[in-house]
């Protein structure tokens, strides 16, 4: 495997690369400076959720529309992870299927794998792979468990947020965390009662962000209905984003963000090791088992004593 045959398309190449990041071979480190200087041409777009709403099935036209226009896809669909094995739950995607023998598609579900904010730990550099393999239009779907999908908005351009009508008080979620992430709103399954109220519901929580208002549209994935829209008003926020000079002050938060979780990592782990092997630590676990401090103070005491080696 190597970038040459990665940026000629060769799926077999981008299967085994992504493999790479998620098991976190030694590899890993070099493959991602080599393919690093080829990114940056593809336009990402997040779509998140919650469960049911339908996510899949509208990805899946979605894909066929740009296919339509001779566009390239790459789709991540970030699932939870099997407590046995690590692997994703979901991993059949069968409501993509009709796309597996397209050589222009390429599908992956990668496992969380304890990974928070609805992405896997390898979702950046998989990003990157799709994006080198000359993928033209990258869609990630995240693991749809809520509030806590909010990582999205950083490897994303546009972040797409897909509800249903009639989730009642679970409205209240969204404008507590994920309505904030929102570049566009979709209300999926429309044909179900309760559409219209939902979709004024949103258009009253949305925020104008850098000069765009997020647009409020209706779909139902499983005839198609309302793709079309969707994918204008995907491509109006891409022109927006070049005109706008948006698009630059993204990809700097982006870096600052990949950047600082990447350190706080490598800080993490050190820190753990070291602790694990601290003669203070026994001993402050033996006082919070006696109950003579509780694990607060206990974390306290001995961050001061690891902040005062540096």
């Amino acid at each position: 495997m190597s970038v040459k045959s990665l940026r000629k398309g060769d799926h077999r190449a981008l299967a085994k690369a992504i493999s790479i990041f998620e098991n976190e071979e030694p590899r890993a480190a070099k493959l991602a400076k080599e393919i690093f200087p080829h990114t940056g041409k593809a336009f990402v777009i997040g779509v998140t959720g919650p469960p049911g709403s339908g996510k899949s099935t509208l990805i899946d036209k979605m894909i066929k529309h740009y296919r339509s226009k001779k566009k390239s896809v790459g789709v991540l669909a970030i699932d939870p992870s099997s407590i046995f094995t690590g692997g994703a739950l979901l991993g059949d995607r069968l409501r993509m299927a009709s796309h597996n023998l397209d050589p222009n598609v390429f599908i992956r579900s990668m496992a969380s794998r304890g990974g928070v904010g609805g992405l896997a730990k390898a979702s950046r550099n998989a990003i990157r792979l799709l994006d080198v393999s000359g993928k033209d239009i990258i869609i990630v779907e995240t693991v749809g468990a809520g509030q806590s999908e909010v990582d999205i908005v950083k490897v994303a351009d546009t972040t797409v947020l897909v509800t249903v009508p009639q989730l009642g008080d679970q409205i209240q979620t969204f404008k507590a965390g994920l309505i904030e992430i929102a570049d566009i709103f979709v209300v999926n399954m429309a044909d179900l009662a309760g559409a219209d109220k939902m979709v004024t519901h949103l258009l009253g929580g949305v925020v104008s962000k850098n000069g765009w208002t997020p647009p409020v549209l209706k779909t139902v994935a499983k005839s198609g209905e309302g793709v079309d829209a969707l994918i204008e008003a995907l491509e109006k926020r891409r022109e927006f984003l070049a005109k706008k000079n948006v698009a630059e002050k993204n990809r700097v938060e982006k870096i600052k963000a990949e950047i600082s979780s990447l350190v706080a990592e490598k800080i993490s782990k050190a820190s753990l090791k070291e602790l694990s092997s601290s003669k203070d630590f026994e001993k402050i676990i033996e006082l919070v088992n006696k109950k003579k401090i509780d694990p607060e103070t206990a974390s306290e005491e001995l961050f001061a004593k690891l902040w005062k080696k540096r």
